[in-house]
């Protein structure tokens, strides 16, 4: 590797890492909005202040980063009732989201709004990162469920493009 590329690695290293913590952070604040009825521009000043630096077992996690956490949360909350409804629509008719844990919900808003408000972020990156977030929140069967049901949402909330029509010959 060229002493060049070493420096462009890293900086990308830290900025997945960056949005990782920001798409962790989201879940979280979605979460505490829903238990506590707190609006978002009141979680989200918490977060900048009190946990823009978080360390679990001493071990320091990376800086999240604030726009795409602020992007993330706006765009939850905006798109609330759209997420909720493609949601619902993939979840089994005996299982609605109002009966899904509530940090699988906020994970699934937080992935929709990513789906629905930031496009160049590739679906599979998305539905990566938020099967790793359901990962650090449970060790059962709910990662495998966050995976399935967000391979679904993205289908619902971002559609594939209608085919360009054939050449007039």
């Amino acid at each position: 590797m060229s002493e060049e590329a070493a420096p462009t690695l890293r900086r990308q290293d830290v900025t997945r890492r960056a949005r990782s913590a920001a798409r962790l952070n989201g879940v979280q604040a979605l979460y505490q909005m829903e238990m506590t009825g707190t609006s978002w521009r009141v979680i989200a000043e918490e977060f900048k202040n009190h946990r823009a630096n978080q360390e679990i077992d001493d071990e320091e996690l990376a800086k999240a980063d604030r726009r795409h956490f602020r992007k993330v949360l706006e765009g939850a909350v905006e798109e609330q009732a759209a997420i909720d409804r493609a949601t619902d629509k993939v979840l089994k008719s005996d299982w609605p989201l109002k009966r899904i844990d509530p940090t699988l919900r906020a994970l699934f808003r937080a992935a929709g709004a990513e789906f629905l408000t930031l496009p160049k972020v590739p679906h599979k990156v998305i539905i990566n990162e938020y099967v790793e977030v359901a990962k650090a929140f449970f060790e059962g069967e709910e990662a495998r469920f966050a995976n399935a049901v967000l391979d679904a949402l993205y289908r619902e909330l971002r559609p594939d493009p209608a085919p360009d029509p054939a050449p007039e010959a």
